[in-house]
Protein backbone atom coordinates (compact mmCIF):
# COMPACT_ATOMS: atom_id res chain seq x y z
CA UNK A 1 0.00 0.00 0.00
CA UNK A 2 2.59 1.90 0.41
CA UNK A 3 4.12 4.47 -2.50
CA UNK A 4 7.33 6.14 -1.52
CA UNK A 5 10.46 3.89 -3.02
CA UNK A 6 12.68 5.18 -0.37
CA UNK A 7 10.42 5.07 2.63
CA UNK A 8 11.66 3.07 5.07
CA UNK A 9 8.41 2.67 6.53
CA UNK A 10 6.68 1.71 3.04
CA UNK A 11 9.24 -1.06 2.98
CA UNK A 12 8.23 -1.95 6.35
CA UNK A 13 4.84 -2.32 5.63
CA UNK A 14 5.39 -4.17 2.04
CA UNK A 15 7.69 -6.97 3.96
CA UNK A 16 10.76 -5.91 2.23
CA UNK A 17 11.97 -5.19 5.59
CA UNK A 18 11.76 -7.22 8.76
CA UNK A 19 10.63 -5.29 11.53
CA UNK A 20 9.31 -6.71 14.97
CA UNK A 21 5.19 -6.41 14.62
CA UNK A 22 2.85 -5.57 17.31
CA UNK A 23 -0.12 -5.26 15.37
CA UNK A 24 -1.58 -5.13 11.94
CA UNK A 25 -4.78 -4.56 10.42
CA UNK A 26 -5.85 -3.50 6.94
CA UNK A 27 -5.04 -0.14 7.67
CA UNK A 28 -2.13 0.13 10.17
CA UNK A 29 0.99 -1.64 11.26
CA UNK A 30 2.36 -1.56 14.66
CA UNK A 31 5.95 -2.29 15.47
CA UNK A 32 8.91 -1.63 17.90
CA UNK A 33 11.46 0.66 17.36
CA UNK A 34 14.58 -0.18 16.66
CA UNK A 35 16.05 2.76 19.27
CA UNK A 36 14.37 1.56 22.37
CA UNK A 37 14.30 4.77 23.76
CA UNK A 38 12.53 2.93 27.08
CA UNK A 39 12.06 -0.54 27.16
CA UNK A 40 8.59 -1.37 25.08
CA UNK A 41 8.75 1.72 22.64
CA UNK A 42 6.62 1.10 20.12
CA UNK A 43 5.36 3.01 16.69
CA UNK A 44 2.21 3.12 14.71
CA UNK A 45 1.80 3.85 11.08
CA UNK A 46 -0.92 3.93 8.57
CA UNK A 47 0.02 1.31 6.23
CA UNK A 48 -0.91 4.44 3.33
CA UNK A 49 2.24 6.81 3.01
CA UNK A 50 0.67 9.79 4.20
CA UNK A 51 4.06 12.25 5.26
CA UNK A 52 2.69 14.42 8.70
CA UNK A 53 -0.13 15.25 10.43
CA UNK A 54 -0.86 17.92 8.35
CA UNK A 55 -1.39 15.38 5.10
CA UNK A 56 -3.03 13.13 7.37
CA UNK A 57 -6.36 12.03 5.88
CA UNK A 58 -9.43 11.93 8.65
CA UNK A 59 -10.29 8.09 8.09
CA UNK A 60 -6.43 7.26 8.39
CA UNK A 61 -6.24 9.32 11.23
CA UNK A 62 -9.94 7.26 12.58
CA UNK A 63 -8.11 3.85 12.33
CA UNK A 64 -4.79 4.99 13.55
CA UNK A 65 -6.55 6.64 16.88
CA UNK A 66 -8.96 3.21 16.92
CA UNK A 67 -6.10 1.41 17.98
CA UNK A 68 -3.95 3.45 19.45
CA UNK A 69 -5.72 2.77 23.05
CA UNK A 70 -5.29 -0.88 22.33
CA UNK A 71 -1.51 -0.77 21.56
CA UNK A 72 -1.33 1.61 24.98
CA UNK A 73 -2.55 -1.13 26.92
CA UNK A 74 -0.62 -3.88 25.78
CA UNK A 75 2.28 -2.05 26.13
CA UNK A 76 0.84 -1.47 30.14
CA UNK A 77 0.24 -4.90 30.42
CA UNK A 78 3.26 -6.06 29.42
CA UNK A 79 5.77 -3.83 31.01
CA UNK A 80 4.00 -2.12 33.71
CA UNK A 81 5.26 1.42 33.29
CA UNK A 82 4.52 4.27 35.44
CA UNK A 83 3.53 6.13 32.80
CA UNK A 84 2.87 6.58 28.81
CA UNK A 85 4.42 9.13 26.42
CA UNK A 86 2.33 9.84 22.92
CA UNK A 87 4.77 11.47 20.55
CA UNK A 88 4.03 12.71 17.03
CA UNK A 89 6.51 15.02 15.48
CA UNK A 90 5.97 16.84 12.34
CA UNK A 91 8.46 18.23 9.47
CA UNK A 92 12.38 18.55 10.32
CA UNK A 93 11.79 21.38 12.20
CA UNK A 94 9.60 19.16 15.13
CA UNK A 95 12.35 16.61 14.63
CA UNK A 96 10.44 14.38 12.42
CA UNK A 97 13.48 12.03 11.14
CA UNK A 98 11.44 9.53 8.69
CA UNK A 99 8.73 11.24 6.91
CA UNK A 100 5.72 8.75 6.97
CA UNK A 101 3.18 9.41 9.66
CA UNK A 102 4.31 7.78 13.02
CA UNK A 103 3.15 7.69 16.31
CA UNK A 104 5.46 6.79 19.53
CA UNK A 105 4.77 5.13 22.58
CA UNK A 106 6.97 5.97 25.16
CA UNK A 107 6.58 3.76 27.90
CA UNK A 108 7.55 5.30 31.18
CA UNK A 109 9.83 3.63 34.30
CA UNK A 110 11.08 6.92 35.66
CA UNK A 111 12.44 10.25 35.26
CA UNK A 112 15.91 9.08 34.40
CA UNK A 113 14.54 6.00 32.09
CA UNK A 114 16.30 7.82 29.07
CA UNK A 115 13.21 10.02 27.63
CA UNK A 116 13.43 13.79 28.69
CA UNK A 117 10.77 15.95 27.23
CA UNK A 118 11.33 19.41 28.27
CA UNK A 119 8.04 21.63 28.63
CA UNK A 120 8.43 25.53 28.84
CA UNK A 121 5.83 27.32 30.69
CA UNK A 122 5.32 30.54 28.89
CA UNK A 123 1.88 31.50 31.06
CA UNK A 124 2.91 34.53 32.48
CA UNK A 125 3.81 36.34 28.65
CA UNK A 126 -0.11 35.83 27.62
CA UNK A 127 -2.82 37.21 29.16
CA UNK A 128 -6.09 36.03 28.75
CA UNK A 129 -7.11 37.98 25.74
CA UNK A 130 -4.15 37.09 24.30
CA UNK A 131 -5.28 33.26 24.82
CA UNK A 132 -8.42 34.05 23.01
CA UNK A 133 -6.85 36.03 20.36
CA UNK A 134 -4.81 33.11 19.65
CA UNK A 135 -7.93 30.53 19.99
CA UNK A 136 -10.04 32.59 17.35
CA UNK A 137 -7.24 33.01 15.19
CA UNK A 138 -7.02 28.78 14.83
CA UNK A 139 -10.67 28.71 15.33
CA UNK A 140 -11.29 30.79 11.92
CA UNK A 141 -9.16 28.33 9.91
CA UNK A 142 -10.77 25.21 11.04
CA UNK A 143 -12.50 23.27 7.78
Amino acid sequence: MGHENDCIFCKIVNGDIPASIVYEDDYVLAFTDIGQVTKGHTLLIPKKHQENIFELEEDTAAQLFRVAPTIANAIKKAFDPAGLNMVNNNGKAAMQSVFHYHLHFIPRYGKDDGFQPHWEDNSDNYSAEDLMDIAKKINKHLS
